[in-house]
């Protein structure tokens, strides 16, 4: 047995994964990175972004080239999961120690005073190397812990106990005098003189149990720093799996599980309706989580009871608020409408709830009322939606209330389960120093918390689109008759934008910026079912940009067989509308506005030869684009892009069309040429023959449809935009 197996077998409910050859040769910070990643990787110790680690490093001195011991830690929002060295900050060690009297010396010092916060920005003439990172602001702790080496977690088994009544008590019972246990104090200069001095009057002690927090190992070894981590967890897991209640757990089960295709399907039919309901005041992306463990909890007959009372662990209800709504609902009976109704009314109280809740606890100068709709919704039956900006943000609210319902079953395993008071939590929420770091977030971007379903998007114009939309942060929606090339627009969005963060999301729920699903648009059923999709990804939908459509060229007499045209109508005119018709569903039960754009074409007004079936669909489609934007007035506006001979990345103009074109138009070339060159030469006379004499590209189509859904044309419907190059024949239209 390795002795990396032999380490892991110590262990019964955490991975054991330091490898010494991993580490061989690193440098300090590096080792400290290795670290922080391999606590990251369990996802049993922390939560994304949550913890923090250092190390106290001697490093030359930049200036004067002389040894000075500097404190790395991880920065500010960094996730352990992820971190490189440039997520880590570094300070001067004696120059953070020389705050210590500034703090001890203030007459009005303690826990959540002024001279508390004005801490944090002194920091900054503490950096070492000109290190940009912003510092954690449990700065304190690692710095005033007497040893090399701290890792500060919110592992779920430790912070059960640490929400626990008896918590002190249950410490003790744990760890003896391994660990110590301090009360819930918000982070500081305080309680990191607490722990200070909490460590001087216990010096055996290996690390400490932070109520409705979390807790810290140190050692002056950075692996012995590790793996007394994963002790200190381990021993809380065991203590609970001792205890758990099995069948019982959360009172046991109140209702039914339903099957998995009713409760997608109501999942489906409801999520867009708590969509529009939550986005009052700006727009949410969803993440739904229905696994067993989930599950187990909404049916549960504990489970209104323990969610009212709220979370314990401040990095849960930074994201998650105070509580989730849970909604009054039987699934058994299925009853659509009522859950509606429930859910209408649930929202109406949570709302008053919060803003009561604000005005008790809020002081002179606290930051004004933020948003009082939940981002977790729980419903008996159906699971959890969670809600945020973007789909990282709902991935990650998703992952905290898992761990939020982790920590409850095992208080109410070993004790009782205790909220944190709420005073306390809304001074978290409510936080200056939370606030300031949410001005310094950059600006939402024009398409932010917006959802793009973009029917074509495995080529050509729509693959152009989805780019060009994720670019304004759109989330995006990529749809194709062929699923792998939707899938492979989506996978080069993902591999430029990054997978995103939180591990939350059940089955396709658990996505990124970008999906892509397959759908033949001319099949309702199929239409249906990918918006369906649509809906357990990302909860809703505000576009839906139609760019496919089909050329079939007549035979050698110049006639397209009846069959080609049904072919040729079915996509460039049924489809469109089927997708339209389907999207407006969607639109209408989240009451909120949104877009349908579709392509259409120059040869729609254009009358020539050798197109007809395609000239009269696009005509088709001009005049659908004007019905749709009555039809669906004044919630969604409607309105159509007619490209003209877009040649570049185009699906209709396979290489025997651009023969049959360059033929059709005497343009001289050889057989033998690569397909790319004739192309370009049919491209090169389409674009002699516009007003502008330059080619028509599908990022030039990407533009205009871009304009369409932003609020730049939002006065703009039953329009269709040519983007020709200037076609003097189609000038009416």
């Amino acid at each position: 047995m390795s002795k990396a197996e032999q380490s892991n077998s110590k262990y019964k409910f955490v991975k054991y994964l330091w490898n010494d050859s991993e580490v061989e040769g690193m440098d300090g910070v590096d080792r400290l990175v290795y670290r922080s990643n391999r606590l990251g990787d369990d996802l049993t110790l922390t939560n994304t972004g949550g913890g923090n680690t250092s190390s106290k490093l001697m490093m030359e001195d930049p200036l004067s080239k002389e040894e000075v011991e500097v404190l790395w830690l991880k920065g500010s929002g960094g996730d352990l999961r992820t971190a490189k060295r440039d997520g880590f900050a570094s300070l001067y060690l004696d120059k953070v120690r020389a705050m210590k009297p500034i703090y001890q010396n203030h007459p009005e010092n303690g826990a959540k005073t002024q001279i508390e916060d004005a801490m944090y920005p002194m920091y900054s003439h503490c950096v070492f190397d000109l290190n940009p990172r912003a510092c954690s602001i449990d700065t304190p702790l690692h710095t005033l812990v007497p040893f090399k080496h701290v890792d500060h977690l919110h592992p779920n088994a430790v912070i059960a106990v640490a929400a626990s009544v008896n918590q002190e008590k249950l410490t003790k019972e744990i760890y003896g005098e391994e660990v110590i246990y301090i009360p819930w104090q918000r982070p500081g200069f305080d309680i990191g003189l607490r722990i200070e001095q909490l460590i001087r009057e216990n010096p055996n002690a290996k690390g400490i149990l932070l109520g409705h927090h979390g807790m810290s190992s140190w050692d002056n070894n950075d692996k012995t720093c590790y793996e007394t981590a994963l002790e200190i967890i381990d021993r809380a897991a065991q203590f609970i799996e001792e205890r758990d209640k099995g069948e019982l757990t959360f009172g046991g089960q109140k209702y039914m599980a339903l099957d998995d295709a009713t409760r997608q399907h109501l999942q489906t039919e409801i999520i867009p309706f708590i969509r529009g309901q939550v986005s009052i005041y700006k727009r949410f992306v969803g993440t739904v989580q229905d696994d067993w463990k989930m599950l187990r909890f909404v049916n549960s007959h504990d489970g209104p009871r323990l969610a009212e009372l709220g979370t314990s662990c401040p990095d849960h209800f930074l994201r998650t608020k105070i509580k989730p709504l849970f909604v009054d609902w039987n699934p058994e009976t299925g009853d659509l409408q009522g859950l509606k109704a429930a859910i209408a009314d649930g929202l109406v109280e949570y709302r008053k709830d919060y803003a009561a809740y604000y005005d008790r606890c809020k002081h002179p100068d606290s930051p004004a009322m933020r948003d009082p709709n939940p981002t977790v919704v729980l419903i008996p039956g159906l699971g959890m939606i969670a809600w945020g900006k973007n789909k990282s943000e709902s991935r990650v609210t998703a992952e905290f209330y898992n761990c939020a319902i982790e920590v409850m079953r095992g208080a109410e395993a070993i004790d009782e389960y205790e909220a944190m008071d709420q005073q306390e939590a809304f001074d978290i929420e409510y936080w200056l120093l939370e606030e300031a770091k949410l001005k310094r977030m950059p600006p939402e971007k024009e398409l932010d918390r917006q959802i793009h379903v973009i029917i074509g998007a495995g080529a050509g114009i729509g693959r152009e689109t989805a780019h060009r939309l994720v670019k304004e942060g759109a989330h995006v929606v990529c749809v194709d008759l062929n699923e792998s090339a939707a899938k492979e627009t989506a996978d080069e969005i993902i591999a430029k934008y990054g997978p995103g963060i939180g591990v939350a999301g059940t089955g396709v729920s658990n996505c990124g910026v970008a999906i892509g699903f397959g759908c033949d648009m001319t099949d309702r059923e199929s239409v249906a079912n990918m918006f369906e999709k649509v809906m357990l990804a990302y909860g809703g939908i505000d576009s839906v940009i139609v760019t496919a459509g089909v050329f079939v060229p007549p035979d050698k007499s110049g006639r397209v067989d009846d069959d080609k045209w049904d072919f040729t109508f079915g996509i460039n005119v049924k489809g469109a509308f089927i997708v339209a018709d389907e999207a407006n569903k969607i639109f209408n039960q989240q009451g909120l506005t949104g877009n349908i754009v579709l392509t259409t074409s120059a040869n729609a007004v254009v009358a020539k030869k050798g197109s007809l079936a395609y000239d009269t669909s696009k005509a088709a489609a001009n005049h659908l684009t004007r019905e749709l934007a009555i039809e669906f007035a004044p919630l969604v506006r409607v309105n159509a892009v007619a490209p003209a001979t877009v040649v570049k990345g185009s699906t209709m103009f396979p290489r025997d069309r651009v023969i049959a074109s360059l033929t059709k138009y005497a343009i001289p070339f050889d057989e033998s040429e690569e397909t790319e060159a004739l192309t370009e030469k049919l491209s090169q006379f389409y674009a002699k023959r516009s007003l502008t004499q330059t080619p028509i590209e599908p990022s030039d189509q990407a533009e205009a449809i871009f304009l369409l859904v932003s609020k730049r044309l939002g006065k703009t419907t039953g329009h269709v935009i040519p983007v020709d190059g200037g076609l003097a024949d189609g000038f009416m239209r």
